[in-house]
């Protein structure tokens, strides 16, 4: 074997190459073939120690002393995918999408798909899926109103996002109620390197609270207060709370949802002695239209699910607490109207709205609807309020 006279440069490329931990292996192996040629090594202890043939190396030795680093790359151009036929494809996608598993499974894998039909590999149905955008491991959720009237009332609420009436103040208000004060039986661990954060499994419950809050929908601030109900009294009470924190005679718009607490006689006594003060309601089953329910996941998220509390006073305090701490630095949730191919239809060609819970990010939030949401904002929502201060 002829020796490959290294320069410098190339032996440094090709010790470079041998310590690689990302370095494809087979251009590791041709690497070291050349640097075991130059030390002038025999060519059974290049087999042995390689693992190769002697084909391999006059392979590499002659092109290497031909081309030099150029060559050493492998010239095979390899082949495209091999695309299946349409006829396949619509085999694989009518089992997956009009058929069950026949063990009793809820859904399709691409290992179940493949032992079904037999004569069709896993890679070819994943190929399949993606090609098509099928996701059979994947369950969304989403939330179907039957309110006969639900695109004016949700025109009619986006329309107060979108485009307020000038000088009004826009509150979404909602009572997040029954929090369990939770405290937990054995200590906590906390987080380390490698370890999670872990609490306790037995808890002992020491009673519960109901959180009132209104987000004002222009600034992000909240308004909050704890009480041990959540009657029509509570929430009057802080609609009361509500219109002294603003300027008298403001003109206020409330979005809330349909509960029954929220339409009783002491409501409407109340609308009566403040006539600025204006209710707009949800359609049935859609809260999700609400903004406050953003807000109430964050400190669902933030607060609530993973806190320790020792007392329901020791609760209302850390609610408190963060709520404080968040109207420091308020932030309004935008909204925007997005992906109308995820609407829900109907046979008949009527169609209704989906919210898709991982569309419920912060700060922004998709809300799936059609067109005539916008006329909501150029409606006039009423006679010209008084203007503050």
């Amino acid at each position: 074997m002829e020796a490959a006279d290294l320069t410098d440069a190339e032996r440094d490329k090709l010790l470079t190459a041998t310590r690689s931990r990302t370095a494809r292996v087979a251009d590791v192996r041709r690497a070291k073939l050349i640097l075991m040629l130059e030390e002038g090594q025999s060519r059974d202890t290049i087999m042995q120690r390689l693992e190769c043939d002697s084909r391999f190396i006059s392979r590499w030795s002659s092109r290497f002393l031909s081309e030099r680093l150029a060559g050493m790359y492998a010239r095979h151009p390899g082949r495209a995918p091999k695309q299946p036929p349409a006829k396949l494809e619509a085999r694989v996608l009518n089992y997956t999408l009009r058929r069950k598993p026949s063990d009793g499974s809820t859904h399709w894998s691409s290992y179940k798909l493949s032992a079904e039909l037999g004569d069709v590999s896993v890679s070819a149905v994943q190929r399949i899926w993606r090609k098509h955008n099928v996701r059979a491991q994947r369950l969304d959720r989403h939330m179907v109103s039957n309110d006969p009237d639900f695109e004016t009332k949700a025109a009619d609420v986006i329309g107060l996002y979108l485009n307020p009436p000038a000088h009004a103040v826009v509150f979404c208000v909602d009572e997040k109620t029954t929090i369990q004060a939770l405290d937990r039986k054995d200590r906590m661990l906390p987080l380390s390197p490698g370890r999670a954060e872990s609490h306790g499994f037995e808890y002992k419950r020491n009673g519960t609270l109901s959180l009132f809050a209104a987000l004002n929908t222009a600034t992000g601030q909240v308004l909050g207060k704890t009480a041990a109900r959540h009657t029509s009294e509570q929430f009057v009470a802080f609609l009361t709370d509500i219109v002294a924190s603003q300027c008298e005679r403001q003109e206020i718009h409330v979005i809330c949802d349909n509960v029954s607490s929220h339409k009783t006689q002491r409501v409407r006594d109340f609308l009566v002695r403040h006539g600025n003060v204006r209710m707009h309601f949800t359609p049935t089953y859609s809260s999700w239209l609400n903004q406050v329910e953003n807000w109430f996941s964050r400190i669902e998220r933030d607060v609530i699910t993973r806190g320790v509390f020792t007392s329901v006073k020791d609760l209302g305090r850390k609610l408190m607490r963060y709520i404080r701490e968040h109207n420091k630095n308020p932030k309004p949730i935008k909204w925007k109207y997005d992906d109308p191919s995820t609407r829900i239809r109907h046979e008949s060609g009527s169609s209704l709205w989906q919210q898709r819970s991982s569309n419920v990010q912060c700060p922004m939030s998709n809300v799936q609807c059609r067109d005539f949401s916008v006329r909501r904002a150029e409606k006039d929502h009423g006679a010209a309020p008084t203007k503050c201060g």
